[in-house]
């Protein structure tokens, strides 16, 4: 997500009718997200703030809500509440409410990490939780479009991690190439949770045998599923 705001809400700033800032999480191409909170009951909620040109047409926002309601049984969607205008500034902007996930997102967690990576074993629990999410999402015949670490709120908790995907706004026809490329998006996450280019060579050989260099033939070759890439961690050797 973006570094800056450019909105630049501040904490207790008033958002549309029922909200007020808490915080600032991070931003995308569309828009910036901010926790916030209803002025009666201090219930904590999601706002995306639409830029100036990113609004959702209607047709969009129909397609939008008819998905988040059929993946409503997916524990790791945010889920949707309702759309409202706001005042920012002197602009009119669009604003979808959800959930809010407790956590923060993924690419600032790895911030905070020892050398900015996971070590191997905390990677591949992380990447399960995320694979296993998507799978159910796949399941019910749709796809996410967009993971990445920017996309994925992440809290430990007990032995592994709580996980939820954010902005599910790729609103095209679901097909086998779309889930699959979620599957290669979630090879890349794993890449990027244990360092990246500089730390790849020296990552174990199992762990390789899973990324393949990232290189997308062999991705869609071994994995046609989430399920696929799933029964894979399940079974890696140590």
């Amino acid at each position: 997500m973006a570094a800056k705001s450019v909105f630049n809400l501040k904490p207790g700033s008033t958002l549309g009718r029922n909200y007020f800032v808490v915080e600032f999480l991070g931003g995308g191409w569309e828009g910036e997200v901010y926790k916030v909170a209803e002025r009666r009951t201090g219930i904590q909620r999601a706002a995306k703030v639409f830029y100036a040109g990113h609004r959702l047409q209607e047709r969009q926002m129909q397609r939008y809500a008819s998905k988040l309601y059929r993946l409503r049984t997916c524990p790791i969607i945010t889920q949707y509440h309702h759309r409202d205008i706001a005042r920012v500034g002197r602009e009119s902007v669009e604003i979808l409410i959800s959930d809010f996930a407790e956590g923060e997102v993924l690419s600032q967690f790895l911030e905070r990490q020892p050398g900015k990576r996971l070590t191997p074993f905390e990677a591949l629990h992380l990447l399960h939780a995320v694979v296993s999410g998507v799978e159910q999402i796949h399941c019910l015949g749709e796809y996410h479009g967009d993971i990445h670490t920017d996309n994925i709120m992440v809290a430990r908790t007990g032995l592994g991690f709580n996980v939820h995907l954010l902005d599910f706004f790729d609103l095209g026809r679901p097909s086998k190439e779309k889930m699959q490329f979620d599957v290669i998006e979630l090879i890349s996450v794993f890449f990027e949770l244990l360092g990246g280019a500089g730390q790849y060579g020296g990552t174990p050989e199992n762990i390789r045998k899973i990324i393949m260099g990232r290189k997308h033939s062999l991705i869609r070759q071994k994995y046609k599923t989430a399920g696929q890439l799933r029964i894979a961690l399940e079974n890696i050797t140590w």
